[in-house]
Parts: structure tokens; C-alpha cells; sequence
């Protein structure tokens, strides 16, 4: 076994791999960008070195940085994680040149299944089902146009190195078919340095279903079982699940051989999965192999109870595969939900900001939570919005689905917009529990997913209310502990008034909700009276956040952390953002970009779609912002003229940056 590896990776990835090495008495060093030089991967590493600036071109996807870096370190082996150069063959050769263990598959491997295309053309030969579609190397926009006229509509034109939905459009109708693969080939050159695509046809209601598999340098390989990653939006997951609900053990003992003969077909060593689109009559055909360990790899964990990541340290330490296939057995039932940086009212649109509070749920047998970020890390435009995966297991589905809505209910962030409260009626949603699945779901169920806004019920206004008093009392009390005279009255602070009741006013707003509550104070309680009704409240809060509350007789535990004039407040499963309204700020009309167009966050100006002067109608492309790896087209937001742009082709912009003069006439 290895003494020391490298981890050529961030974030969450780089902490898991760090975990199982720690648990196996293998040292660590990690890499990291000057982006991320107080990363979580960083403070957990044994040893860390800087391999360049921010983008990831220039750090993170350098190979000879990192060469360098386990050179001078004395690590014996590295580590790729997922994404980044995981599954680059040209970093595989630099490893085996440099004498270090690449944990992974051998390069031809990597080269056999690293395209997409070329891939295909394997299975192909191997007999394995495909979907209909083109392969070829003839990359010119008139004969993809053909080849998918040929193949009938929707098609998708897909990057043939891609991965995680990058390089990706679903294309309708011929007309649509250009503009889509221009898109297309910008988004997999920035993404993977290789604009090839392939075009498939899109298979109505298919469902995502995926095979880990293993091999070893002894001739073995094995399958352990499938995922099903059917739920996504802009074809990147978002619940992933472990059994696939309503596998037949025929159906699954059939995908699993045509996976581990996959496998064989390239003499597959180390953690691969091999990927098919099903359809609803359970036919399946393939889609592409994954030559390295997937983000949702955990769910295969749970239900096996093994570490993958230790398989794959002991497979690349040249030992055979610790279990054979009829050892292998699946117990019980796990999901994992991805915790991202987006507001998913917004067309999941990535965040970034400071993680002013952060806390998961308490970990134990049935929830487990992998992250690379603590409470007060940044997450930059930089790089993946992740927050964490929460991973949850119980000994069938309806148990793991109550187990993972629970899970949610608990998880308390505070800092970025974030898509918890979309997964919890996501884990809710009638078709999502009745296991209605397809790669469509999140688009059909729009209405139950994007339900309107609620408005803050009576017991989220007073919780508000009772925390801010709470807050007060401790300020008074660590005021007066520090005075001359800390028995003093006038560090009660408790509202007295002369000839008058003590009482006085706290306002708070949410949305365009403004209320005002007004506070008397009792012997070791309040009375608040919010629209005209009285209520006794009392109780405590901790340093956290956490209030235990009584309002009226009712208890009610629930989360109010302050930052700011902001007030977030978690209760009911629920997470609302209030603003501290203080009657004695005036704020005057105005502010803003009135007449522009913003960017919703920091980001490169790659193409401008309209030109200046030009009459456009309502939703009419105007300009392509690239930010975190994805494009994010700027529309017309009414019938106008477009007076001018703020920025060129190449230039970066911060988030609200105006980027479009618009006259909306």
C-alpha cells in the first residue's frame, strides 16, 4: 500500500479521498489554487502546495504543475477525484513517465472510452444496444445538421469528452439546430478543451440508470449494482438513488454482465461506471463509460458497505478486487441529494457569496454528509457551486425518502441561495415517491416543484421577534458585565418608560410584507402583538441560532441566525430571509440600473447576440454571460431597442454589473 498520495483535486472530492487515506494510515497532500488557499482540502491535507492562480486552466488542469507538485512532495500515487484532468490521458502518460501511480484506469482504457465516439464505436463492435445516432469524426455544421435531420427530432447534440452536463442541448427541430451546436461547441471547448460532439436521438421519458463497476490488474472485474440518476436539470443530477426503483433482478443481472464486459473490452483496472439510457419497457441501450469514480458514488457505498475509494487505492497498489461477484450483496435502499449554490427559482441560476452558517444534519448510521466547505468559506464563480451531498439509507425506499425529507428539514444554510427547500419538494413530489421517473421529471412537474410564494405564518414573525429580544437581553447582559456598575438599571434594557407602559416597536420585512410588532415586557417573558392579536412568548437561544421557543403555550424549535440587517430564519422545514427594519434610516427612491440590464453574477461576456440600435422583441437573445463553466443568455425583458452594451467579447464583469442598455418602448 502507499505511504503518500496526492489528491489532484478540490473541494468535496479531495475531502473524501483524504478521509478513507487518514482511515487507512496513508498520508496526504493536497493541491490547491490561490482561489482556495484556505480550503477546506487544504486544512485537511497532511501537506499542501499552490499550483497556480484561480482559473482552473491555470492551476487545477496543469499537468506539470502537478507532476511537479507529488515530485517534490514524495507522493507515490495520485489521486484524480472526478472532473478536472480525471479522465485526461495525456495527464495518465505524464504519471506513468514520472514513475507515479496514476489510481485509475490504464491509458488506453482512458483513451478507448474518453470519447463519447469513440466508445460507441466499441460497443458497437461488442454488440452492446446503442441509441440511434452519429458518431463520426466529419465534424462540420452542415453534416451534423444532416446526420440529425436524418435521425428525426428532438436530437441531442452532446460534447464528445463531456461530462456533468457541460456540451450538452436538446435540440427540436432543424431550424433550432445550428444556434444549438455553435452553443454547444463553445460550452465543451471551455469546459474540456475539445469541441467534438456526437448527435443521438433523445429518448422520450428515458431514465438515467448507471453501473459501477470495478476491475482489477488480476484479470477481475465485477459489478456493484445500479444507480439511478434519472432526476436532472440541464442533464446534470440532482437525486441519485441506489437500488434503481422497480429493477427486476433478471433486468440488473443483464445491464450488470453488459457493463463488466464493457469493462473487459478495454482491460478496465480500477473504480468505472458505464452508463445506459432505459426506457419504460426496460430496454436499455448504452450511453458512454466514465472512466473514474462519480459523484454519487456514495450511494453505492450504502448499500454495499464498502469504501470505493479504498477498493481503488488497493487496486492501484496492484492487489486483487477484495470480493468477488457472488459476494457482493445490496442491503437496504440510499439517496443522495446534491446541496448547490443556486436559486432555483431563478432557472437554477449558480450563487456565490460567504456561508455566514452552515449546519448539516448530525451524521450516524442512516445520514451521512460529504462536503469541502465550513461555515464561513467563500463559494467563488470559480469553480462548481457545490455545497455538499447529503446521502441518506434506510432498509427500503419509503423509509430513505422520509429519512432524506427529515434530513432536509434539518439542514441550515445561511449566506448563499440554495436549492434545499427545491429537493425537499422534489423528495415529496408525488411522482418522485411513486417512482414515476425519467429525465424529464423536474420539467413536467413544474408546478409542483415552482409552487408561488408563500406568505411567513404567525409563528415565523414572533420566533423573529422573540430572537431579536433574546439577542438584545445578552448584549445587555455582557454590557453590564463588563460596567463599574453592572447592577445599574439602565442595562436592563427592558423598555421602561416614564408615567408609560413598557413598550416599544420592532419592525421586520419580508418580500414586499412589512409588519410591525409591538413588544411588552413581563417577568421573564414578552407580550407581542402582531396584527392586533396578543401573544405571551418566552424562551432561550443559543450562540447557534437555535431558539426553543413557547408562544402561547405552544412550543416551537426553530433556527434565526443574524447577519447583517438580514434575519434567516428556519422553521417548518422552511427557510425564509426577513430584513430588520430601523424606522429611523430613510432610504429614498432609485438605486439600481433603471433603463440596464444586470449580470446575475460575475461572469465572461462571450458573444453579443444583438446589435446596438436594433429593435427586439419580448425574450429575444441579447448576450451570453459564461460563468462556472455553463452559458447563461441575457434576454430581452420586454419589446425595446438595444441602445448599447457596457462590455466587449472577453471581458469579465462582477455581479450587477450592467451589461446592456436597454430602452423598453
Amino acid at each position: 500500500m502507499f505511504d503518500k498520495i496526492l489528491i489532484a483535486n478540490r473541494g468535496e472530492i479531495a475531502c473524501r479521498v483524504i478521509k478513507t487515506a487518514r482511515r487507512l494510515g496513508i498520508r496526504t497532500v493536497a493541491v490547491y489554487s490561490e482561489a482556495d488557499a484556505g480550503a477546506r482540502h487544504v486544512r485537511l491535507a497532511d501537506e499542501a502546495v499552490l499550483i497556480g492562480p484561480a482559473a482552473a486552466r491555470e492551476s487545477y488542469l496543469v499537468i506539470e504543475r502537478i507532476i511537479e507538485a507529488a515530485q517534490r512532495t514524495g507522493a507515490q500515487a495520485i489521486h484524480p477525484g472526478y472532473g478536472f484532468l480525471s479522465e485526461n490521458e495525456a495527464f495518465c502518460e505524464a504519471c506513468e513517465a514520472a514513475g507515479i501511480v496514476f489510481i485509475g484506469p490504464p491509458v488506453a482504457a482512458i483513451r478507448a472510452m474518453g470519447s463519447k465516439s469513440e466508445a460507441k464505436k466499441l460497443m458497437e463492435q461488442a454488440g452492446v444496444p446503442l441509441t440511434p445516432g452519429y458518431h463520426g469524426d466529419d465534424q462540420t455544421p452542415a453534416t451534423l445538421q444532416r446526420e440529425a435531420d436524418a435521425i428525426g427530432y428532438p436530437v441531442l447534440i452532446k460534447a464528445a469528452a463531456g461530462g456533468g452536463g457541460k456540451g450538452m442541448r436538446r435540440v427540436e427541430c432543424s431550424a433550432d439546430f445550428l444556434d444549438a451546436l455553435a452553443s454547444c461547441k463553445r460550452e465543451a471547448a471551455s469546459s474540456f478543451g475539445d469541441d467534438h460532439v456526437l448527435v443521438e436521438k433523445y429518448i422520450l421519458r428515458p431514465r438515467h440508470i448507471e453501473i459501477q463497476v470495478f476491475g482489477d490488474s488480476h484479470g477481475h472485474a465485477v459489478y456493484l449494482f445500479e444507480r439511478d440518476c434519472s432526476v436532472q436539470r440541464r442533464h446534470q443530477k440532482v437525486l441519485e438513488e441506489a437500488p434503481a426503483p422497480g429493477m427486476t433482478p433478471e433486468r440488473r443481472a443483464a445491464m450488470g454482465r453488459a457493463a463488466v464486459e464493457a469493462a473487459r473490452a478495454v482491460g478496465y483496472v480500477g473504480a468505472g461506471t458505464v452508463e445506459f439510457i432505459a426506457q419504460q419497457d426496460g430496454s436499455f441501450y448504452f450511453m458512454e463509460m466514465n472512466t473514474r469514480l462519480q459523484v454519487e458514488h456514495p450511494v453505492t457505498e450504502m448499500i454495499t458497505g464498502l469504501d470505493l475509494v479504498e477498493w481503488q487505492l488497493r487496486v492501484a497498489a496492484g492487489e486483487p478486487l477484495p470480493l468477488a461477484q457472488e459476494q457482493l450483496a445490496l442491503n437496504g435502499h440510499a439517496l443522495e441529494a446534491r446541496i448547490y449554490a443556486e436559486d432555483p427559482g431563478k432557472g437554477f441560476l449558480p450563487a456565490t457569496g460567504r456561508l455566514l452558517h452552515l449546519a448539516p444534519p448530525d451524521e450516524g448510521l442512516h445520514v451521512r454528509v460529504d462536503t469541502g466547505v465550513e461555515e464561513g468559506d467563500e463559494i467563488t464563480p470559480h469553480y462548481d457551486p457545490m455545497i455538499a451531498k447529503l446521502i441518506v439509507w434506510d432498509v427500503n425506499r419509503d423509509r430513505a425518502l422520509a429519512r432524506m425529507l427529515q434530513a432536509l428539514a434539518d439542514y441550515r444554510v445561511a449566506g448563499v441561495a440554495n436549492n434545499i427547500e427545491f429537493l425537499s419538494r422534489l423528495t415529496a413530489c408525488p411522482a418522485f415517491a411513486n417512482a414515476d421517473l425519467d429525465t424529464g421529471l423536474i420539467e413536467r412537474e413544474q408546478a409542483y416543484l415552482f409552487p408561488e410564494a408563500s406568505a411567513p405564518e404567525r409563528d415565523e414573525w414572533l420566533a423573529l421577534a422573540l430572537a431579536e429580544l433574546l439577542r438584545e437581553q445578552e448584549r445587555a447582559a455582557a454590557t453590564a458585565a463588563r460596567s463599574a456598575d453592572s447592577s445599574s438599571p439602565w442595562h436592563a434594557r427592558d423598555g421602561w418608560r416614564m408615567n408609560a407602559a413598557p413598550a416599544r416597536s420592532l419592525i421586520f420585512r419580508h418580500g414586499e410584507a412589512q409588519k410591525t410588532l409591538r413588544v411588552a415586557t413581563l417577568p421573564g417573558a414578552f407580550e407581542i402583538t402582531l396584527d392586533g392579536v396578543a401573544t405571551t412568548v418566552s424562551g432561550s437561544l443559543n450562540p447557534r441560532g437555535l431558539l426553543r421557543g413557547e408562544f402561547g403555550g405552544r412550543r416551537l424549535a426553530a433556527t434565526v441566525v443574524a447577519a447583517g440587517e438580514r434575519r434567516h430564519v428556519f422553521a417548518h422545514g422552511r427557510a425564509r430571509v426577513f430584513a430588520c427594519v430601523d424606522p429611523l434610516f430613510f432610504s429614498g427612491e432609485g438605486g439600481g440600473a433603471e433603463g440596464g440590464l444586470l449580470a446575475p453574477m460575475p461572469g465572461k461576456v462571450i458573444a453579443l447576440l444583438a446589435a446596438e440600435g436594433a429593435r427586439v422583441d419580448k425574450g429575444a437573445p441579447l448576450l451570453i454571460l459564461e460563468a462556472m463553466k455553463m452559458e447563461h443568455t441575457i434576454a430581452a425583458p420586454t419589446a425595446g431597442t438595444v441602445k448599447g452594451f457596457r462590455f466587449a467579447v472577453g471581458d469579465q464583469v462582477a455581479d450587477g454589473a450592467e451589461l446592456v442598455e436597454f430602452d423598453a418602448a
